[in-house]
């Protein structure tokens, strides 16, 4: 799995997730979702879910703790063109009510 950070805007950082978003993948990226968190430059994080394949527990808790890292640096994340299985354990989970989500079937 491989994080790419795109500047959207000048408040605005994507990161395109490619890979699935497992354990392995999940403890590679952790470097950076630190980088991320420590890095005050935007305020807002953008996670492009469209080359996500697959999530598993350890994939939505590197999520739950980007997201209330960044929540308690007054900074927001919302998650893009998610589908799938991600999709699936996202809305069984109802991670929504808490990360804003778009899935790819809405646009």
């Amino acid at each position: 799995m491989e994080l790419r950070k795109i500047e959207t805007s000048k408040e605005t950082m994507t990161i395109v997730i490619n890979g699935n978003l497992d354990a392995q993948g999940s403890r590679l990226a952790q470097t950076d979702i630190d980088s991320i968190i420590s890095d005050p430059s935007h305020t807002e994080v953008e996670l492009d879910f469209s080359k996500v394949s697959f999530l598993d527990s350890s994939g939505v808790g590197a999520l739950v703790y980007l997201f209330k890292r960044l929540v308690e640096r007054q900074r927001q994340m919302r998650i893009e063109n998610v589908s799938g299985q991600p999709l699936q354990i996202i809305n069984l989970l109802r991670i929504e009510q808490a990360i804003p989500v778009n899935s790819k079937n809405t646009h």
